[in-house]
């Protein structure tokens, strides 16, 4: 069996045990070292020339474009990242592929199964080409006709990245009218989210957590807050707080500086007050 040997170069250590468990499991993978920052992993690789990198984009200091112009040819790079506006990007410097994060184990298989092809001769002694379009994107981000790509669905950008939407879903958003509902990845599947059964949003540095009205465990996916923000409808949800966004709906009292939902009391950031009760219709605050 041929061995790709290969680092990992993330600035969030959760992502970084996430793509090391990864890396194990797959057989034809051998990990020669994780990285933490992109200047690290340089040193390491002027020294010790790997086949593979999985490395993120947006990482302070050097980011993931600029190392991948500054390591040797014969070393691959496959992108991960929380956003899909870097894909392109991506591509213009001969990446094998782009994984959206969160990323699954099938999205990270699928990939090392194409390095592996890409680095490997074929029978027919021809490599196979690189720089391919994976069909997570849809085919206008890269220029492309239908005919280039026809099962390229219609993409919208939500929450979890770039993911196929109802046709009555495009329509709402280019009518200026809200969505009903987002997607997102979580774990292995794509989970559809009603708006109207969030309560709030917990926010963990490049994970979220949403609370949903039902009694079901909250829905923890790998995102930004301020991504999912900017997604949500702003008459309905407002950001209360640093690690908060709640429904606005959903507020069953404030008391003093937190919100009241359910059991939950969350917090409201100072800098966070005057934009809740704009949010509230201020006038229609009733004085003590």
């Amino acid at each position: 069996m041929n061995i790709l040997s290969c680092i990992v170069i993330d600035d969030e250590p959760l992502a970084v045990q996430l793509m090391e468990s990864y890396v194990r499991k797959t057989p034809f993978l051998d990990l020669r070292g994780s990285f933490t920052n992109g200047k690290e992993a340089f040193a390491f690789i002027q020294e010790n020339p790997v086949d593979l990198m999985f490395c993120d984009i947006q990482m302070p200091d050097l980011s993931g474009i600029d190392l991948s112009k500054m390591i040797p040819e014969e070393t691959k790079v496959i992108f991960t990242t929380a956003f899909s506006q870097y894909a392109i990007e991506g591509f213009k410097v001969h990446a094998l592929d782009y994984l959206l994060k969160p990323i699954s184990y099938d999205d990270f298989l699928d990939s090392a199964k194409h390095a592996l092809k890409t680095l490997t001769t074929d029978i027919s002694g021809q490599p196979s080409g690189p720089g391919r379009v994976h069909s997570r994107f849809a085919a206008a981000e890269y220029g492309l006709s239908p005919e280039a790509a026809p099962e390229a669905p219609l993409r919208l950008s939500t929450a979890g990245g770039q993911v196929p939407l109802r046709h009555d879903q495009v329509e709402d958003r280019q009518d200026g009218r809200k969505i009903r509902s987002i997607f997102v990845k979580t774990e292995y599947r794509l989970q559809q989210i009603e708006l109207d059964k969030i309560t709030f949003i917990e926010g963990f540095k490049d994970y979220v957590r949403i609370h949903l009205d039902d009694g079901s465990d909250p829905i923890l996916t790998l995102t930004r807050m301020k991504t999912l923000e900017e997604e949500l409808p702003a008459d309905s949800f407002v950001r209360v707080q640093k690690s908060y966004i709640v429904r606005l709906s959903k507020i069953e009292a404030i008391e003093r500086s937190f919100i009241l939902i359910g059991k939950d009391r969350i917090p409201i950031g100072d800098s966070y007050q005057e934009s809740l009760i704009t949010a509230l219709g201020g006038n229609s605050i009733l004085p003590k």
